[in-house]
């Protein structure tokens, strides 16, 4: 399939960008179905601002096996243990423990 330059206009400043042949084909590569609505100047922006975001709505906690210091993406509760990232990988590939007699 060919692809050709695109041109649109920004939803969120109105300015005009182009929708190149490469990152169309980019798109079609990647499965996703929609057209882009900003100029990658406020993709850019958009994707920076979820960053920061997502940075605020981190924890920080102390590792219930090693007792680093370390950060999580949810609110840590009291009566559950809570990892790091290594100690976390760790008990997700560890065998299950066998039933209590």
């Amino acid at each position: 399939m060919a692809f050709a330059d695109r041109s649109f206009s920004c939803r969120e400043c109105g300015s005009a960008f182009v929708w190149t042949s490469g990152e169309q084909e980019f798109y079609q590569q990647k499965g996703l179905l929609h057209e882009p609505q900003r100029c990658p100047d406020c993709r850019q922006r958009a994707k920076a601002e979820r960053a920061a975001q997502r940075a605020l709505d981190m924890h920080d906690i102390v590792c219930s096996d090693c007792g680093r210091a370390g950060q999580v993406p949810f609110a840590p509760r009291t009566d559950r243990p809570v990892y790091c990232s290594s100690c976390f990988e760790t008990h997700r590939n560890a065998p299950p423990a066998p039933p209590a007699t």
